[in-house]
């Protein structure tokens, strides 16, 4: 993350922030369920799966979703080249603008699957040579550098390294924050909004330009 210029940390920091919008959204729609947050769901599958519950359906139907839009996202990256975000993000604003009109019709849970398509797809934006650089849709990796860097400070190595994984956390904080709200004042439609932030974010990844990529040694900050 910090080895990025400022320009495309803004962008993955508003990327976080969408994708805790949309986590969100969908969490309180699905009564418990994540869309970007698979660690969740996977406890959720194993306790389905314990109890025998109809929970295990859901919450294995979301990691499979999950991954195939992490696998559309990465085809369409590697198809973009250096106009991946873009390309990627135009993906997400089409899947999430899916996803509202699949709500109107057919309800929460359907649309939930086409929201965990479009978080996993975003996830391909920050790659290099096929592994994620930055996490935007989950922080437990983030969480973990951050306090790393803390200690480095502490050490007295480096006085602000832990500065952009905090943003990071922040973003996806404040963003869920948002998409709850947004999901109590405008119930379904509240998808709508993601969507219109996701072309938005799409433009302005044409003014910050390529995300390039990171050294290897960086790439433990994308998260767990």
């Amino acid at each position: 993350m910090r080895r990025y210029p400022r320009r495309l940390r803004m962008l993955a920091i508003g990327l976080a922030a969408l994708a805790g919008y949309v986590d969100a959204v969908g969490f309180l729609a699905l009564g418990g369920f994540f869309v970007s947050f698979m660690s969740g769901n996977s406890t959720q599958l194993g306790i389905g799966l314990a109890s025998q519950t109809h929970a295990a359906a859901i919450a294995g139907g979301l990691v499979a979703t999950f991954v195939l839009g992490v696998t559309g996202g990465s085809v369409v990256a590697e198809a973009a080249g250096a106009r991946r975000a873009p390309a990627v993000l135009v993906l997400v604003a089409l899947l999430l603008a899916t996803a509202a009109v699949v709500e109107g019709r057919a309800g929460g849970i359907a649309a939930a699957f086409v929201l965990a398509v479009a978080m996993g797809a975003e996830n391909a934006i920050f790659a290099h040579e096929g592994e994620v650089t930055v996490g935007l849709t989950y922080m437990t990796g983030t969480l973990v550098r951050l306090g790393q860097r803390i200690a480095a400070l502490i050490r007295g190595e480096d006085a602000w390294g832990w500065l952009p994984h905090l943003a990071l956390w922040m973003a996806l904080t404040a963003g869920a924050a948002a998409g709850a709200a947004a999901r109590r004042w405008y119930g379904a439609d509240a998808i709508w909004l993601a969507a219109a932030i996701a072309g938005v974010l799409a433009i302005l990844s044409l003014i910050a330009g390529p995300p390039g990529g990171v050294s290897r040694s960086d790439r433990g900050a994308a998260g767990a």
